[in-house]
């Protein structure tokens, strides 16, 4: 079990989860190779256009589907589904939902500052 960690400040929410949560929050994090350890986890949210427009959040939400499809590829979860929303200006929202291979769903949202 892992300390839960909050998606807005990065801090432990204070909680503990099981699921995928945390794996999928730091690989939404991290720049794409940044991470010293296996460059190959990241997102690439980092290069988005730092405009709010639809194509942004099209890219958006390409850019966090490709940085969790290794937790399907690796057998962690069964799938993968990534929601853009814009509820605030200047800050795309990611609702990802992941299936795990328990069958338990994590939902959770992600938020992205695009201005």
């Amino acid at each position: 079990m892992d300390n839960m960690l909050n998606p807005d400040t990065g801090d432990y929410t204070g909680t503990r989860t099981k699921g995928l949560e945390n794996a999928a929050q730091m690989r939404l994090k991290t720049p794409l190779g940044s991470w010293l350890f296996n460059a190959a986890i990241g997102s690439r949210l980092h290069q988005l256009p730092r405009k709010d427009t639809e194509q942004t959040r099209a890219l958006a939400e390409q850019y966090a589907f490709q940085a969790l499809q290794p937790l399907v590829t690796d057998g962690r979860a069964t799938a993968v589904n990534v929601t853009a929303t814009q509820t605030r200006t200047g800050w795309i929202d990611l609702v990802v939902r992941i299936t795990e291979a328990s069958g338990q769903v994590a939902t959770f949202e992600h938020p992205v500052k695009v201005s």
